[in-house]
């Protein structure tokens, strides 16, 4: 990606000053206006160099609890807490990426702050734990992924490019005062995670459908804000429904947790064992 959007910007006029240099890991669009600054939450350990960066946003928190389940005491806040804390310590058994919660607490977080603090950790992927709810429709049941829509990276595209300014970069490569440059660059790189974001998507289901149960229609599009960072692959999982007593059962388990966290774990792996892993990790 980098060395397109240089090339792109040559032809246009716009280069990087002879002081910069690439931003490893490929494009970076700074954050705006976004949870601002504050503490980072912390990344667990992982062996390598410099290993994946995987931001688990745990769904809701705080005075948004989230769909209610189907019997008292069930809210998804809490599901989704408590899965993410699964996966974040599956993961971190094994080694083989860095790990961040977006929140570790019952806290609410707005929602563009969520990808934000993907953003300034550099992460590599996203993925925005949900559990899903059909009161109208109790037999509704199984887990479903979901990336942004064509429509939607349009749209997200187009307003960030009238936002950024010339001091901002993109692959380390200095931003053009022309909004429909940066409407490129920015196409661009959303257009590569996008490609990304549904790659995953594939092998999430493939390595997690023999474990748990997925609806038949498991990968769906929308306009998701949680989905909207251009620069960083993301997913919006629902678990589950909580409205369903199987359900809602399996997601409050300690099996059913243990159970999602593994699958969600091999896809990750998975996902990222021939582009960053070490030789030995593989």
């Amino acid at each position: 990606m980098t060395w397109l959007v240089a090339f792109l910007l040559s032809l246009v006029g716009f280069g990087a000053p002879p002081s910069a240099a690439p931003t490893p890991g490929g494009v970076t669009i700074p954050v705006e206006n976004a949870a601002g600054g504050g503490p980072l939450p912390p990344l667990t350990a992982a062996r390598g160099s410099d290993p994946p960066i995987v931001v688990i946003d745990p769904g809701h928190g705080g005075r948004d609890p989230g769909a209610p389940g189907a019997s008292s005491g069930i809210v998804e806040k809490d599901v989704t807490l408590a899965l993410a804390r699964a996966v974040r310590d599956a993961l971190a058994a094994t080694g083989r990426v860095r790990v961040a919660l977006t929140r570790d607490d019952d806290r609410f977080i707005p929602l563009e702050g969520r990808y934000a603090i993907a953003r300034r950790l550099g992460a590599d992927l996203f993925i925005s734990l949900h559990a899903d709810a059909a009161q109208s429709n109790d037999s509704a049941r199984g887990a479903t992924i979901y990336t942004l829509s064509e429509v939607a990276s349009d749209r997200e595209a187009a307003l960030l490019a009238q936002q950024q300014n010339a001091s901002d970069a993109i692959g380390g490569v200095a931003m053009s005062r022309d909004p429909n440059v940066n409407l490129i660059l920015i196409d661009l790189a959303q257009r590569e995670s996008m490609e990304i974001s549904a790659r995953f998507a594939q092998v999430l289901h493939r390595e997690a459908a023999p474990i748990f149960r997925f609806q038949d229609n498991w990968h769906r599009f929308a306009a998701f804000i949680v989905l909207k960072a251009p620069d960083i692959p993301s997913v919006l999982f629902e678990s589950g429904y909580v409205t369903n007593p199987d359900d809602a059962a399996y997601l409050t388990s300690p099996e059913g947790r243990s159970q999602i966290a593994s699958g969600l774990r091999r896809a990750i792996e998975a996902h990222f064992a021939r582009r960053f892993l070490p030789s030995d990790a593989q």
